[in-house]
């Protein structure tokens, strides 16, 4: 480790922490926005008093002073911040210290929006941030493109696995295009959250994984996010023709509800039996965890 590493640390927090203040309206908090706000998104003081940490402190933190930050006091600013899993991970991983929480889920994702995932149900549904990281999902679109509960949750976003994940790729009936167009919304999304550490580690980590990506972003390509239909070929239940549609659930740089509406018999037929295979497996996952304890 070198002398500047730490230095280097804590201006990328300091900054981190600011892009996450500036992006978040009074209103998502429960706050009143006043006649006179000038500042985007919510003041520091505002994210002191939600997180119950000093003003002065809170100041010191985004003007990169080298003063210690427990792990508790950065789980207080992650809820505070309405941070997803990935953001939160980056936050304590900026810092230095241990997510004492590592499965806490995103504030964003509420109760009731998770049970409105399950109500869509045959119908796939999931909800998404603008870097395109899944942060819930119902079973059906668990198992859309491929099963996702099986995999690490840093690899559950649209475009690593597009790039880097033969069995979700195989789901594509026009993969080259699909490519292109997802390689164009990320550079789009991106102007806003140029300087953003989670945003250039995505694109750092894709582009030392994949050539084709390197090769479609050194394009510059931009892509809007408008809906489409879409053709998947499921492993298990064959071709589904499916109606994409984004609802935002806040301003467009914030999360996004993604339904996958059927648009024949045949593929309505399909997805009613990709989840009765998905409830099949989650009602057998209890017996095969106490088979592996038996044995």
């Amino acid at each position: 480790m070198t002398t500047a590493e730490p230095g280097t640390r804590r201006h990328e927090l300091a900054a981190f922490l600011r892009s996450r203040r500036e992006r978040i309206t009074p209103e998502q908090v429960g706050l009143p926005r006043g006649r006179r706000r000038r500042t985007p998104g919510l003041r520091r003081e505002e994210v002191a008093h939600l997180s119950a940490v000093g003003v002065t402190w809170y100041t010191w933190l985004e003007q990169a002073r080298d003063i210690q930050v427990s792990p508790q006091v950065l789980d207080a600013l992650a809820g505070a911040l309405l941070l997803d899993p990935t953001e939160r991970n980056h936050l304590f991983a900026l810092a230095g210290q241990s997510d004492p929480h590592p499965e806490t889920t995103c504030p964003a994702v509420t109760p009731a929006l998770r049970a409105l995932l399950h109500q869509l149900e045959p119908v796939p549904a999931c909800i998404q941030n603008s870097r395109y990281d899944f942060l819930a999902y119902n079973r059906t679109f668990g198992r859309l493109y491929r099963d996702l509960d099986a995999l690490p949750r840093e690899d559950r976003n649209t475009l690593w696995l597009a790039f880097t994940d033969e069995e979700f790729r195989a789901a594509f009936t026009d993969l080259p295009e699909v490519l292109r167009s997802m390689v164009g919304k990320l550079r789009a999304s991106m102007a806003e959250h140029l300087a953003e550490p989670a945003w250039k580690a995505l694109v750092r980590r894709l582009h030392d994984a994949s050539p084709e990506f390197r090769e479609l972003w050194a394009r510059h390509d931009v892509a809007d996010l408008g809906s489409r239909a879409k053709v998947i070929r499921n492993a298990h239940v064959g071709v589904l023709r499916l109606d994409h549609t984004n609802l935002w659930l806040g301003p467009a740089a914030g999360p996004r509800l993604g339904t996958y509406v059927p648009l024949d018999e045949a593929s309505r037929a399909g997805l009613e039996r990709l989840l009765e295979l998905a409830v099949r497996e989650e009602a057998a996952a209890p017996e095969a965890a106490t088979a592996l304890t038996a044995a």
